[in-house]
């Protein structure tokens, strides 16, 4: 194998000392080529530019729109046994999918769907599974898939409030950048629609969640919507208290006829110190949290490694004695 690879080098092959460097040279190239490409490969999917244009040119929010209708189609028999009738429940879930980023109209009829159909996949999945254990009694069996029955109605609630929870944790992250960009443009002398616009924009690829709230502030202001309910809006849909006190500040602003570029660069200030607080305290917290790990995992071996080899010497003595 080796002297077809010397061979096939030709006049090449006489740098070489012996057969194996030319096969390891070999290899060597062919795994340097493969990285070259995997990295091209890489950056070509990752490349900003392209992102942008595949996120324009997909239509993945009308695709969305047109599942939540077929879905809400589809449970349109059973709507009025499955969809809540209170108007404050209505209200509350609603409030929970568009803090989650979902306001398509069909949202609450996919959410009662998948709540549904969970419920009523675990429950007969458990019930199946166990007729395979004819040791349980009827009414074990009932028991069981009564659970897995409340399991499922649970689960979409559960997914729905991490989803709820990691995208304000998100728009949070995003929130001093977008501060710091605001006030640049406002000091430019750019107006809050313009700056919103602006910061929406630039926003775009780096936090879209953010971008996405701010581009409906300014859908909402382009509408004829008066520009303080437009940031009320904000604030109800993100139920943020830095993103609600931002909005009050700027509330107040407009109302009274006060420099927006002047006010933005005071909140951002005391933004910064409240954040530089935060982080202070969770460095404070960070002695107490580390104490039970330390304490139940870390302690039990060094005691284990420190002590265990003179406690079985000890033992070995006595029992010779």
């Amino acid at each position: 194998m080796f002297d077809r690879f010397m061979q096939s080098f030709g006049p090449f092959a006489a740098y070489f000392d012996d057969s194996a460097t030319v096969f390891v040279a070999a290899v060597g190239v062919a795994i340097g080529l493969f990285s070259l490409s995997v990295l091209f490969l890489v950056g070509y999917a990752s490349n900003p530019v392209r992102r942008r244009v595949r996120a324009e040119v997909n239509s993945s929010a009308r695709a969305g729109a047109r599942s939540s209708r077929r879905v809400e189609n589809a449970i349109a028999p059973v709507r009025s046994f499955v969809l809540p009738t209170s108007a404050k429940e209505i209200g509350a879930i609603r409030k929970r999918l568009v803090s989650a980023g979902y306001r398509s109209e069909g949202a609450m009829a996919v959410y009662y769907a998948w709540k549904l159909g969970l419920s009523l996949l675990l429950g007969l999945g458990a019930l199946f599974a166990t007729t395979f254990f004819p040791q349980l009694s009827g009414l074990q069996m009932l028991m069981y898939s009564g659970g897995a029955l409340f399991l499922g109605s649970l689960l979409p609630s559960y997914v729905l409030d991490k989803r709820v929870a990691e995208r304000k944790r998100r728009i949070v992250n995003a929130f001093p950048d977008m501060l710091d960009m605001l006030v640049a443009c406002s000091e430019a002398g750019l107006g809050l629609n313009a700056a919103l616009q602006r910061v929406a924009r630039e926003l775009e690829l780096s936090y879209p969640e953010l971008a996405e709230e701010i581009e409906l502030v300014n859908a909402e202001m382009l509408a004829g919507a008066d520009r303080v309910q437009a940031l009320r809006g904000l604030s109800a849909r993100t139920d943020i208290p830095d993103i609600s006190g931002f909005v009050s500040m700027l509330s107040q602003s407009l109302r009274f006829g006060t420099g927006i570029a002047e006010t933005l660069r005071i909140y951002a200030d005391d933004f910064r110190d409240r954040r530089m607080q935060k982080a202070e305290e969770l460095a404070a917290k960070v002695g107490t949290k580390i104490l039970f790990p330390l304490v139940l995992c870390m302690f039990p071996s060094f005691f284990l490694v420190a002590v265990g080899p003179a406690a079985i010497a000890l033992v070995k003595a006595f029992s010779q004695n």
